[in-house]
């Protein structure tokens, strides 16, 4: 109820070339319905359900009476109310207020209620019009101004009577139907009452069997999990033994203990022949103990790394354990059509399509310290599918498997994505700051600008000779950024030969788009921008704007403002790339959005308005990338 009392409020509009529409979520499907920008007001009132409720109402205050609102006190009880007036009436009042012969007696009148919304059909494209006239094609009531010059005016439509008594005929004729099939709608009930019992029955059976089955993995688990310790309790034991014999060794070492302690008496024996007879032997023993001195090693090793249980192929088997599929396959994801922006888009393909009723698609987050999150899980008819509310700057892991009635197939190997580090900013390039339409081609949808190296780039080149230096075309978001984390996306088409992108502040946009092109030379105004290499040169630690330079299918990382030491700055152009400006901390970051990995970043001075911002020299392209929705679902299937 909280979103239908927000859809219903008037949309608001972000610019005059820009109208917030309006979703929602369709009760059979789950897909997101686009309401346009009149949201729910564009919808027909449905006056059969608005009757049949006022019916129950009514009988639901049959107890409590409907009071006259005409009468003196104290109020008699109502007979009818007006239509019209938009009041209730007793009998005595009625007369009065309504007198014969007068134009108040022509007035529509009802029993007793407290429903008097007009009940009329209005046009939701003509809200003035009533309708009158009935769509065969779209299967709709139009009006007449539909049908001269609106969405109708080629469609076959017929008058409100014949639509009625046709529709009228038909649903008495099946509702005539379904009444004399009434014993075999019994018969039918008693057999599915039947059949629910028995799936009860085998649902526990089914649950009995997979417990036993659970408990003899665990009676295996229990048996190997003790075999394997009494193994390490044995090596511990002898290794244990051996460090205790050599412990008693070295303490015979020790003086006045063992072997040492029993040199020290012999040593005290003053008889010659006696002492030669018992040194001879011992002097072996302390030579002996001599040379273990000198190359000392432990009895046995510290380290159990051989004993170390080996799991993984059990843990993988293990996380497929499932039903016997019966023939169904395992559904494979698409990673090259799976992505995630402001939502994720998740695809797939199943070998054996038509072979599988449903499929489950079961997504979780993956913490930092690998702890196990539980699946949650989406119920999918199709073969793809758009995933919203994830965390922000998290690593998410998908999986999906088929149903085939009761019966489900092995999950699908994992896809791993990482959602963008902020929320995603939605802006349309600006036709009106800056754009040069001389140079560049803006789409209708405005979401794509191409840079076209054509006749006028030609005769500029001629002023080369005179110090005339080709300049970049600029074009920016329609929206400004003024707080919080922002983050958006884009695509530069391959045979881009030049391409800045970045952000920048709205003081340094006015300089750069409002100064005489042919005044100086880009290439030498440091701070201008132009110049492929100026925000490479050496400049403040914190800038009104950033910018980086791509073309070629490279992307050409700047130099760091603190250290001059060589490093690779040239890499591969991303597929896709990502910009992520923290507002209030002035920073901005550009990533790779085919990995989610943070390429470059730096300190921006964000003390003014900033945009996103673009430049284009030569031939190029830059294409936004489109916030995944349902609607953007059902658009790249239809294609």
């Amino acid at each position: 109820m909280d979103k239908i009392d927000r859809i219903s409020r008037p949309g608001w509009k972000r610019n005059s070339l820009t109208p917030k529409t309006t979703t929602f979520p369709c009760p059979g499907c789950e897909h997101n319905v686009d309401l346009g920008e009149r949201g729910i007001n564009g919808l027909f009132r449905n006056f059969t359900l608005e009757t049949i409720v006022e019916r129950y109402r009514q009988a639901a205050r049959a107890a409590t009476a409907i009071m006259c609102d005409l009468c003196k006190p104290p109020p008699q009880e109502s007979t009818k109310s007006c239509m019209d007036c938009s009041a209730s009436y007793c009998n005595e009042c009625f007369k009065i207020y309504h007198p014969w012969g007068t134009v108040k007696a022509q007035h529509e009148y009802v029993g007793p209620t407290t429903n008097f919304r007009p009940k009329i059909l209005m046009c939701p494209e003509h809200e003035t019009e009533r309708i009158n006239m009935y769509c065969e094609l779209c299967r709709r009531p139009v009006c007449h101004l539909c049908k001269l010059g609106g969405n109708h005016s080629n469609h076959r439509v017929t008058t409100m009577s014949t639509a009625y008594k046709t529709l009228k005929e038909k649903l008495s004729k099946d509702i005539d139907y379904l009444i004399g099939k009434e014993g075999q709608v019994k018969s039918q009930i008693s057999e599915l009452n039947l059949l629910m019992k028995e799936t009860e029955c085998n649902g526990e059976r089914a649950k009995e069997e997979a417990i036993t089955h659970f408990e003899k993995l665990f009676e295996i688990l229990e048996e190997r999990k003790s075999s394997v310790l009494r193994a390490i309790d044995a090596s511990k034991k002898l290794r244990l033994d051996k460090f205790q014999t050599q412990v008693e060794e070295y303490q015979g070492l020790l003086e006045n203990n063992g072997l040492v302690g029993y040199a020290q008496e012999v040593l005290k024996e003053t008889d010659q022949s006696c002492f030669v007879q018992t040194a001879k032997q011992l002097h072996l023993r302390i030579h002996k103990a001599t040379e273990s001195l000198k190359s000392f090693r432990p009895a046995a090793q510290t380290s159990f790394e051989d004993y170390v249980v080996n799991t993984s192929k059990q843990t993988e088997l293990l996380g497929e354990l499932s039903f016997f599929s019966s023939g169904i396959d395992v559904p494979e994801i698409n990673e090259d059509q799976s992505k995630v922006y402001n939502n994720a888009l998740i695809n797939w393909h199943h070998p054996e399509k038509d072979k599988a009723d449903s499929y489950v698609l079961e997504y979780r987050k993956i913490n930092k310290d690998e702890e196990m999150m539980p699946w949650n899980e989406i119920e999918v008819c199709g073969t793809s599918k758009v995933v919203s509310d994830l965390e922000e700057n998290c690593h998410y892991a998908f999986r999906v498997r088929a149903y085939k009635g009761s019966i489900c197939s092995p999950c699908s190997r994992e896809l791993i994505l990482h959602t963008p580090p902020a929320p995603v900013f939605s802006f349309l390039f600006d036709e009106k700051c800056g754009y040069n339409n001389e140079h560049l081609l803006l789409n209708l949808k405005r979401d794509r600008v191409e840079s076209r190296a054509g006749f006028n780039i030609l005769l500029a080149a001629e002023r080369i000779q005179v110090g005339y230096y080709t300049s970049l075309d600029y074009i920016i978001g329609d929206i400004g950024i003024t707080k919080g984390k922002h983050f958006w996306a884009f695509r530069v088409e391959p045979y881009s030969y030049l391409v800045k992108v970045g952000v920048a502040s709205s003081d340094k946009l006015q300089e750069w788009l409002h100064s005489p092109r042919d005044a100086v030379s880009p290439r030498y105004e440091q701070d201008s921008g132009h110049d492929s290499g100026s925000e490479d040169a050496c400049f403040d630690s914190s800038q009104p704007f950033t910018l980086v330079t791509l073309g070629m299918k490279k992307f050409f990382i700047p130099k760091s403002p603190t250290s001059n030491e060589p490093e690779n700055r040239v890499l591969p152009m991303p597929t896709s790339i990502g910009i992520f400006l923290d507002y209030d901390k002035g920073r901005v970051s550009f990533y790779d959005m085919d990995h989610m990995k943070c390429l470059y970043e730096r300190q921006v001075d964000c003390s003014h308005t900033m945009y996103p911002a673009f430049a284009l020299m030569g031939s190029g392209g830059i294409q936004l990338e489109e916030p995944i929705t349902a609607k953007y679902l059902d658009y790249h299937e239809d294609m």
